[in-house]
């Protein structure tokens, strides 16, 4: 149920000139095949939108509880379950990773080479927890396509997906593999995310996909939120789609989501719905709760809401990753998702300390802790960079806040 947006602050006008937009732009012209955007402010939602096809082949509509690929959005949640243990004393920020990956001790930076030959270096300081958290681990993603190391995870397939053996041989592949550089020292979008699942599971002692349901999604509610869609469900979950070659839009191949996996991602394995993810949302702008459910402390979420990045550095500075689900300029980087930290290099109309992440799909959420707003958007495109969809919502959205608390 929505309430009137006037009440708190937001005029409907300009929220209904969000549909709009997404109608005439996105679904008419066949950009995108479904859209649902929430928008909340102070808990409560004050505009939803649910356009298109669920899936085009069958007709089916896109709905409320249409179940999609978050992927990326995944990290977020990885990163809150990480703080619990440490918010329980089992870890800390400065542990190195090799304490729960002893194999991981000695590993290298590359120099050169090529797979199967490299040369590395040792590293001028070990990896780090904080070095996952916020991707300055000297890990990388196969699809960044920029160095030899990279080539080297697409050759070997190192990447939870393609793991039949489980989180475990995902992490014993890549401590075969040199480091993009010493940790700490640089920025780069990264398979980092997936590791912190594999040890919120070491650390725990409980399957990392069982301490997810039992520790968040069960409490939360987050009813359809999961590693995979069950048979129950399959009719309420949307096609993912890419262009084909003549333009058009075409089911994506890959990885179905309908079967259990052997290596759950952290990184980027979760389906849910905009009604599961906005309950995650709500409580890490409540400080770590919703309602009587806690999952972090207050000064937690503020620890993971600020800017990490060495010196206090934004993206721009620092990142030499070819490909990220956020732009660089005016923009740091938390431990878990990326924030504002100066309003005016970013170029959009905002907050200072927004925080927020997005997915391979074109899904996005953000969260303005200065405004009381929570936004969670939807659809199932690849890839995400082709349209500036997610500018255009964050511009579309804070354009409506008449009654700004900044």
């Amino acid at each position: 149920m929505t309430v009137k947006p006037e009440s708190l602050g937001l005029c409907s006008k300009r929220l209904a000139r969000i549909d709009q937009f997404l109608a005439e732009r996105y679904i008419a012209s066949g950009r995108l095949p479904c859209v649902q955007l929430q928008v909340a402010r102070q808990g409560q939602l004050v505009h939803q939108t649910v356009l298109g096809q669920a899936n085009l082949e069958t007709g089916a509509a896109m709905a409320e509880d249409s179940i999609v690929r978050i992927y990326s959005m995944t990290k977020p949640i990885t990163s809150v379950a990480f703080m619990m243990l440490v918010e329980q004393g089992l870890v800390a920020l400065d542990d190195p990773v090799h304490r729960f990956i002893p194999a991981w001790k000695n590993l290298g930076v590359y120099v050169a080479g090529l797979p199967g030959a490299f040369q590395t270096r040792p590293t001028d300081a070990p990896m780090r927890m904080i070095d996952l958290l916020r991707h300055t681990s000297g890990l990388t993603y196969g699809f960044q396509t920029r160095t030899n190391v990279d080539a080297a995870y697409r050759k070997g397939r190192v990447e939870p997906f393609e793991q039949a053996e489980g989180l475990a041989g995902f992490v014993a592949a890549l401590g075969q593999l040199p480091l993009e550089f010493s940790p700490g020292t640089a920025w780069n979008y990264s398979v980092a995310t997936d590791v912190l699942g594999y040890l919120v599971g070491q650390i725990s002692g409980m399957p990392f996909e069982d301490f997810l349901q039992q520790r968040i999604f069960g409490p939360l509610g987050m009813v359809d939120t999961a590693f995979h869609v069950s048979d129950d469900k399959a009719a309420r979950f949307a096609q993912c789609y890419v262009n084909s070659a003549a333009g058009k839009l075409t089911p994506m191949g890959g990885r179905s989501f309908r079967e259990p996996t052997a290596s759950p991602s952290g990184g980027g394995g979760l389906v849910s719905t905009a009604a599961d993810y906005m309950r995650f949302c709500e409580a890490l702008r409540c400080g770590g709760a919703l309602g009587e459910v806690r999952l972090l402390g207050p000064k937690t979420v503020a620890l993971m809401r600020a800017n990490h990045l060495p010196g206090g550095r934004d993206l721009a500075d620092m990142s030499v990753s070819l490909f990220s689900e956020a732009s660089y300029q005016g923009v740091g980087f938390g431990l878990g998702f990326a924030m504002t930290t100066d309003v005016a290099k970013t170029g959009l109309a905002g907050s200072l300390g927004e925080y927020w992440w997005g997915g391979a799909a074109s899904t996005a959420f953000w969260i303005d802790p200065v405004e009381d707003i929570s936004v969670v958007f939807l659809t199932q495109f690849m890839p995400s960079s082709l349209y500036p969809i997610r500018r255009e919502l964050r511009t579309l959205i804070n354009a409506a806040v008449l009654d700004s608390k900044a």
